[in-house]
């Protein structure tokens, strides 16, 4: 250890922003366990490092006490008094005791914990950049599939797209580019992991800021999104500018914008209502393309009661029960479906009621 090993420990506190005291501080202590176990001794010892010159100690410390229990560690208060008669009893006193062969196992230990303390840095680096991206979509290439679970290669990191966040029936190949929503960060033993998703909302929505401007721009917001991956998606926007129409707008020309995102989601159906603080309005829009006669409303319960016309009622339940699964989810309100002759006429036969997070497969019922 000298002076270069000093100049190289600087050099790397500016390539890697690691501070040198921190790393200086992290050879002594290794530098201390190195020397019981290759000297084999349980003393009590210190390591120091000349911070300008490179050069380093060892020193043995002892306690001193009044009576001794344990030489390896203490020293009576009459012979420290000896050394100097300064000392007193709760004191240390210390002898240098550096090995005339200690700078190899001071090298060796110093590039192990400046390597480790390199990639702890790196991978530090790597989570703090990937945790400020939560929420936002990447590009990367398909790296190797396992167990169905991909791992996508983003660059700096590896990232996670597991089974459960795939969307139904879309498949990758090695080396193929994929556009992934980035759902979670995790500190792992090995290193950060950067956990993806294909099937999470987050991934329409962020796909509309880059595919619309005004929403990019803040102009129109998007309020509130029900997905079932692969199959269907419900967006509910909304603006304040009275010259702008939101669904126009994230529409665009001849269906272009909109276009661009099914292409990229494989063919999902996107339904793009406009949302309204009234309830009556919002519930009656959600379950678009199906047409609404009336909206009956209980506050207390959060629920509504909705009557289409007979020859829609399947169109406003959807296929499963899909359209109004995803409509309550997307206003968050319960809505019981009657087409007219039930509600004005006979009793209902049947009466299907989906809340948001109901997830039961609909009956087919007739009007």
């Amino acid at each position: 250890m000298n002076k270069e090993f000093i100049e190289a420990i600087e050099a790397l506190e500016k390539e890697k922003d690691i501070s040198k005291d921190i790393l200086i501080e992290a050879i002594e202590s290794a530098l201390v366990s190195a020397y019981k176990k290759n000297y084999g001794t349980s003393q009590n010892v210190r390591v120091n490092i000349d911070r300008e010159e490179g050069d380093i100690d060892v020193f043995m410390r002892k306690d001193v006490v009044e009576e001794v229990e344990d030489d390896m560690v203490e020293i009576s208060l009459e012979e420290a008094l000896e050394i100097d008669p300064r000392y007193e009893a709760g004191d240390v006193v210390e002898y240098q005791v550096t090995p005339r062969d200690f700078g190899r196992i001071a090298a060796q230990t110093a590039k192990q914990v400046v390597v480790q303390r390199i990639r702890e840095a790196e991978r530090g680096m790597i989570f703090d950049d990937y945790i400020t991206r939560q929420g936002e979509i990447i590009t990367g290439t398909v790296q190797r599939i396992s167990n169905e679970t991909i791992f996508v290669n983003m660059g700096k990191a590896e990232g996670i797209l597991a089974a459960t966040e795939r969307v139904p029936g879309e498949s990758y190949n090695i080396n193929e580019r994929i556009k992934v929503y980035i759902m979670d960060v995790k500190k792992t033993t090995k290193g950060p992991q950067v956990f993806l998703s294909r099937s999470h909302p987050g991934l329409v929505k962020r796909l509309f800021e880059l595919e619309v401007p005004e929403i990019e721009d803040g102009i129109v917001e998007i309020k509130s999104i029900a997905r079932e991956a692969g199959s269907r998606t419900k967006i509910a926007v909304y603006t304040e500018e009275e010259n702008i129409d939101p669904v126009g707008a994230c529409v665009g020309t001849r269906g272009s914008r909109v276009q661009n995102i099914v292409d990229e989601l494989f063919g999902e159906k996107i339904d793009i209502i406009t949302w309204s603080e009234d309830p009556q309005v919002l519930i009656s829009n959600v379950l678009s393309p199906a047409k609404v006669e009336k909206v009956i409303i209980d506050e207390e319960e959060k629920a509504a009661t909705v009557i289409v016309p007979d020859y829609q009622l399947s169109l406003a339940i959807g296929k499963e029960g899909q359209n109004v699964r995803l409509a309550a989810k997307l206003c968050g309100w319960k809505i019981d479906i009657k087409s007219h002759t039930q509600y004005f006429g006979s009793e209902p036969e049947e009466i299907i009621e989906y809340t948001d997070d109901q997830e039961e497969e609909f009956e087919d019922i007739e009007s």
